[in-house]
């Protein structure tokens, strides 16, 4: 039954969306996955997808999956870039990977206009600026 299921609480696993620039010198913003423990993380899935209300009607954006298979301790990867014009909307990443052979998932949810210059602290690791969730 559902209520044997066990759920191990997911700790030292971050998203972060970072303003940057890129090699044109432009300004992109880019979400990346921290893995802040001090063992790595194998089999990797991140689904990310956009959700909500814009001008009254629903929208959402295509749901995209990423395979980044193993993870160092203490690193970080860059899951994709991601368009100012989705802000007004829920961002949704949706991370699983095993540790020691136990599975872990987690959602990681960015809610409408939280990603703004405002909201940016120093990301862990990746010691750039940006918003991070725990």
């Amino acid at each position: 039954m559902k209520k044997d299921i066990e759920f191990p609480v997911v700790k030292d696993v971050a998203v972060a969306i970072v303003k940057e620039s890129n090699e044109l010198n432009e300004e992109v913003w880019n979400v990346y996955l921290i893995n802040l423990k001090n063992e790595p993380i194998e089999g990797v899935l991140v689904s990310s997808r956009g959700y909500g209300e814009l001008y009254s009607e629903k929208r959402a954006t295509s749901e995209l999956r990423h395979f980044l298979d193993h993870m160092d301790p203490k690193s970080y990867k860059k899951i994709e870039p991601i368009m100012e014009e989705v802000f007004c909307l829920s961002n949704e990443y949706w991370v699983s990977f095993y540790q020691k052979k136990v599975i872990f998932d987690k959602k990681f949810i960015f809610l409408p206009d939280t990603i703004r210059m405002e909201t940016l602290v120093r990301v862990p690791i990746l010691n750039k600026k940006g918003v991070l969730i725990l």
